[in-house]
């Protein structure tokens, strides 16, 4: 697994090593951290590789998960260009691993393929709306390259491949200055800093639960035969940005503020997944609702402000 010592990619280890799997993790922890699997060091059906996954790996794998690349908008925009080879290069790696072991490999792809949207919401047919020129593009674009590398790869050489488009997702084990919202608001409602919207905070955003998003990660590798077209993961609940930090207020009891910023270049004004090939492909469906995801999410991140 790239990426493994993330966000998504530990959640992901612990469920792999309970089935009883081997897992290999390779991670360079740029935006990972040991921290994430310590609880399996000792175990031998566990191994971390400290390596750059733009760097060619060879190993005897069975199944492989690329989730290498940082996915917030304040990591992969403080370097684009190593963003965009991470995107591009890394999926390339993972590709001709994977070709060498015919292994089946699995490619977390993102919502940001749709740009900000002009169709909503957002079903796999759709094309996207991304300015390739502009700060995002790093990421935006990065991903989309890797997804046409894999899809040519499955054309080319029957790879057996899987490419999940992942919409926004939270939940413990975020890095907390990651920049994206649901972090954002929890640790600066527990510091009882100002909760930082940005523009009119009318934009939406679907919030799903780690637990569900690897569930369907887990389902879409399990699927039996080639999978030809990309599947949106995500939760189809759509919530407005000043919803959350509603939310994330009163669940906190923070006496905090809202105050509003300059929207970024390019932010979506919308995204919610369609969910119609998850749920008729995987039989899977979203089961956490925001609250008592977020519940989960402020426990952990107020551990971790009184632990520094």
């Amino acid at each position: 697994m790239t990426g493994g010592a993330g966000f998504l990619g530990s959640h992901l280890v612990d469920r792999l090593l309970a089935q009883g799997h081997h897992v290999t993790v390779l991670d360079n922890l740029y935006t990972g951290t040991r921290a994430n699997f310590s609880q399996h060091h000792n175990k031998s059906q566990f191994e971390f590789i400290e390596q750059d996954v733009c760097q060619p790996v060879t190993l005897a794998v069975d199944e492989i998960y690329n989730l290498a690349c940082p996915a917030s908008p304040v990591h992969y925009q403080a370097d684009p260009i190593a963003t965009m080879k991470t995107s591009f290069f890394g999926a390339l790696n993972v590709l001709e691993l994977a070709r060498a072991n015919k292994a089946k490999v699995f490619h977390a792809s993102t919502s940001e393929v749709y740009g900000d949207p002009l169709v909503h919401p957002q079903p796999e047919t759709y094309w996207g709306n991304v300015n390739p020129c502009g700060i995002r593009s790093c990421y935006d674009e990065g991903k989309r390259a890797a997804e046409t590398l894999f899809f040519d790869y499955q054309r080319q050489h029957g790879l057996d491949i899987r490419v999940a488009r992942i919409f926004n997702t939270y939940g413990p084990r975020m890095h907390p200055q990651d920049g994206r919202v649901v972090s954002n608001f929890i640790v600066q409602a527990l510091k009882g800093e100002d909760l930082t919207v940005y523009g009119d905070g009318h934009q939406t955003r679907s919030f799903c639960y780690v637990d569900d998003l690897v569930a369907g990660f887990l389902g879409l590798m399990a699927l039996e035969g080639p999978l030809d077209r990309p599947v949106n993961l995500g939760n189809d609940q759509e919530f407005q940005v000043v919803e959350l930090a509603e939310i994330v207020l009163r669940l906190t009891k923070s006496k905090s503020k809202m105050i509003t910023l300059p929207s970024p270049e390019d932010d979506p004004q919308q995204r919610k997944p369609v969910l119609t090939s998850a749920r008729e492909l995987l039989g899977w469906e979203p089961k956490t609702n925001l609250e008592a995801g977020v519940i989960k999410t402020i426990d952990y991140f107020r551990t971790l402000l009184k632990a520094a």
